[in-house]
């Protein structure tokens, strides 16, 4: 059974380079193509094919789908990058609101960590968000391919630990009371957390914000290491709480998007519909699959994407 899902997994990956590797010749030819080749709906269903392969690999692979959309959609699609990246922004909310009220049900995403970190990460995403906007398109596509080779790195080398050692609390965490206690269910261990480093994670969003707003990804590849391995809270804490801040941060900078008319439902509707269906598909596969091979495999199509991305900009 495993067998056969890794040569179902290798099939898959296989398919979606193919078609990465097909769209910028299409690209190219889409001006003769809006009066004489493709009907209205072909990017439409192209975009609902990918991103259905999309939300499978981003739940196999651990990664959030705008991380993955923005750089693959902007370097192998021929749409203009600020569509891409409001749309990309729609793709992390969407997963973000499902999944935070249960998160804060399951007393695993802590508003006391979330509120004063969302609180800079948004302004900061709005901010990040017009200069995105009034940027040239080429300086964004440089920036964004060297932070998606900057991503895999990261994914590479960083490590996680499940309960940090934290020997005591900061003074500006005191202060704000960011504490608490959940039981790990794997083990019915009553965890008491706490955090440290506080004003220099708390300066790292502001980069973080300003990065999400800017290139439309969504933040969670950041938020967990900056919650977990810097500030010190625990990994399931870090990760539920990096989901529901999705929902705030994601939300400002996607305002701006749709103020400037850089929202259309053709491209979102399509986008959603393959992420959701992906998703559903990928939390099956996912008791079967191996982690090491599928992680791999996302941080190869991210190097390439981010490639694409850097190359695009760079006129090659």
């Amino acid at each position: 059974m495993v067998k056969n899902t890794k040569l179902w997994l290798i099939l898959l990956a296989c398919l979606f380079i193919t078609i990465l590797t097909v769209s910028p010749a299409l690209a190219d030819a889409s001006a003769e193509t809006a009066t004489e080749g493709h009907v209205w709906w072909f990017w439409p269903l192209m975009l609902l094919i990918i991103t259905f392969i999309m939300g499978i690999l981003a739940v196999l692979g651990g990664v959030g789908g705008g991380v993955l959309f923005v750089p693959i959609i902007s370097g192998f699609f021929p749409f203009h990058l600020d569509f891409v990246r409001g749309t990309g922004l729609l793709v992390a909310l969407c997963g973000a609101l499902a999944a935070g009220p249960g998160l804060l049900k399951m007393n695993l995403a802590s508003l006391r960590l979330a509120i004063p970190v969302a609180l800079i990460a948004s302004t900061c995403a709005i901010a990040g968000a017009m200069i995105g906007l009034a940027l040239p398109t080429n300086i964004v596509q440089i920036a964004l391919g060297g932070t998606i080779l900057g991503i895999c790195v990261l994914m590479l080398t960083a490590k996680k630990s499940a309960v940090p050692d934290v020997p005591q609390a900061d003074k500006l965490s005191s202060m704000l009371q960011i504490y608490g206690v959940y039981q790990e269910a794997s083990t019915g261990e009553i965890i008491d957390w706490k955090v440290h480093r506080t004003p220099l994670g708390l300066c790292l969003f502001v980069l973080i914000g300003l990065m999400a707003g800017m290139f439309g990804l969504g933040a969670g590849w950041a938020n967990v290491p900056a919650l977990n391995l810097l500030m010190g809270a625990p990994l399931k804490i870090s990760v539920a709480t990096s989901k529901f801040l999705l929902s705030i941060t994601d939300t400002s900078a996607a305002w701006i998007y749709m103020n400037k008319g850089c929202v259309i439902p053709m491209m979102v509707v399509p986008s959603l519909v393959g992420i959701m269906l992906g998703s559903f598909v990928g939390v099956r596969l996912l008791k079967i699959a191996k982690p090491g091979f599928i992680r791999w495999m996302v941080i190869g199509i991210l190097a390439f994407a981010g490639i694409k991305a850097l190359s695009k900009g760079l006129g090659w």
